[in-house]
């Protein structure tokens, strides 16, 4: 299909800062010729009781409730630490 007649290929181009040969711009033409053409042919498509929605999929929450529980004990904790001290990870100076 060949590009719609009321945009510039050029324009767009400048607009992205593209430069585009005389072949590529043929080419991105046509391409966005099909993709407008096809955006066409959606907005044709009867959605007449169609909800609208952001999702194709109902989307549930899949978050564990935030309700308090026990963690690690501290030994659990500091059992695979490299080097520790006074119930904590110690860890090498980093800042000067």
């Amino acid at each position: 299909m060949s590009a719609p007649q009321d945009f510039n290929v050029d324009y767009l181009a400048q607009l992205a800062r593209l430069a585009l040969t005389p072949e590529e711009k043929a080419k991105f033409a046509a391409q966005l010729g099909d993709v407008l053409h096809h955006i066409e042919q959606l907005a044709k498509v009867d959605v007449t009781g169609v909800e609208p929605t952001a999702h194709a999929f109902p989307i549930e929450n899949v978050w564990d409730a935030d309700a308090p529980r026990a963690g690690l004990s501290v030994a659990d904790a500091l059992r695979n630490a490299p080097a520790q001290r006074e119930n904590m990870i110690s860890v090498p100076k980093v800042v000067e």
